[in-house]
């Protein structure tokens, strides 16, 4: 395991944190689930049918000491919760309505993080990324001045880490939105004891070219130096320009960023997942994540390919986040 995830155990362990997973009957859930109790890193929410889970976890050979289990369907604070949902919506739901709506595990598990029975969610094993962010920015929200969460990857080659963003969430972000996931990219760099250099991507460097595009981008350095003025941030550049020194030195001598960005945030959702995906397949870089940034509270989603390795992993981040 590399220095990145022992430094997040680290962190994590005896902060009595709670990480709930809604598809508790997965295998891979389960078996990360039993993992991370085992080794005294954090607690495991598991949501589902207890017979179910406790008899998949015999099947598996995997041991549900401290690992708690809650079943919407026989929740003795469901009353609780379905008050507390309503209250959340504003009047868009009935109380009947949220009485249906809880007994679906995602939406259970992220009113666990709301009103504080969790510290975070990790889902997306078995469902969508949707199913996975649509009750986060119904119930847990994106925080004041954020517009919308984004995903980012941490990219990890060895001691080598780099953050790529955004290329999970926003098809089509406009400067602000590239300056917010700027801004918000640095913060989770941080959090992994990564400087922050921000790099803002297109096919122009400085005005080698010119088009909405290019100044979409230019527009966002703008507002991202405005949200944080202590932010290290520069663009618009095209990857090399940003990443090699020679090319930096070369076609953007004055910047502030000298080939050494770690933090690159895409023009659009396709060239991140690009981005990242060639890095990862051609680079050899493992790919951490999507980590959901922006909201009130830790929220992330597994790719339905996934497997129990993944799942510690992403539990580990979201316990991170949580502190």
């Amino acid at each position: 395991m590399s220095d990145l995830f022992i430094s997040l155990k680290n962190k994590v362990a005896g902060q009595n944190v709670k990480i709930v997973f809604p598809e508790g009957a997965d295998e891979r859930i389960l078996t990360a689930a039993s993992r991370l109790a085992a080794e005294n890193i954090l607690t495991p929410i598991l949501v589902g049918n207890v017979a179910n889970i406790e008899s998949k976890a015999k099947e598996l050979g995997a041991s549900l000491d401290s690992v708690e289990i809650y079943d919407p369907a026989n929740y003795e604070a469901m009353d609780e919760l379905v008050a507390s949902f309503v209250e959340r919506r504003k009047g868009k739901v009935t109380v009947e309505d949220a009485q249906k709506i809880l007994l679906d595990a995602n939406y259970f598990g992220t009113m666990l993080v709301h009103v504080n029975k969790a510290n975070g969610l990790v889902s997306g094993a078995v469902h969508s990324t949707a199913d996975t962010v649509r009750p986060a920015l119904q119930i847990i929200k994106t925080k004041p001045g954020i517009r919308k969460t984004s995903g980012v990857f941490i990219m990890v080659r060895g001691e080598e880490k780099l953050v790529m963003a955004d290329c999970a969430i926003n098809i089509a972000p406009d400067s602000q939105d590239l300056a917010e996931i700027a801004v918000e990219s640095a913060k989770t760099a941080s959090m992994f004891s990564i400087d922050p250099k921000v790099a803002m991507l297109s096919f122009s460097t400085k005005g080698s070219a010119k088009s909405p595009e290019t100044d979409k981008v230019s527009e966002a350095v703008r507002i991202a130096k405005e949200l944080d003025p202590a932010l290290v941030v520069d663009g618009e550049f095209q990857f090399d320009a940003a990443f090699v020194p020679s090319v930096a030195a070369q076609k953007a001598p004055d910047s502030v960023i000298k080939g050494d960005a770690n933090v690159f945030v895409f023009p659009s959702l396709e060239a991140g997942n690009i981005g990242y995906k060639i890095a990862q397949r051609l680079g050899n870089f493992e790919a951490v994540g999507p980590i959901l940034q922006g909201l009130n509270r830790p929220v992330n989603d597994l790719s339905r390919g996934c497997n129990a390795e993944d799942v510690y992993k992403l539990a580990l981040i979201t316990a991170g986040q949580s502190l």
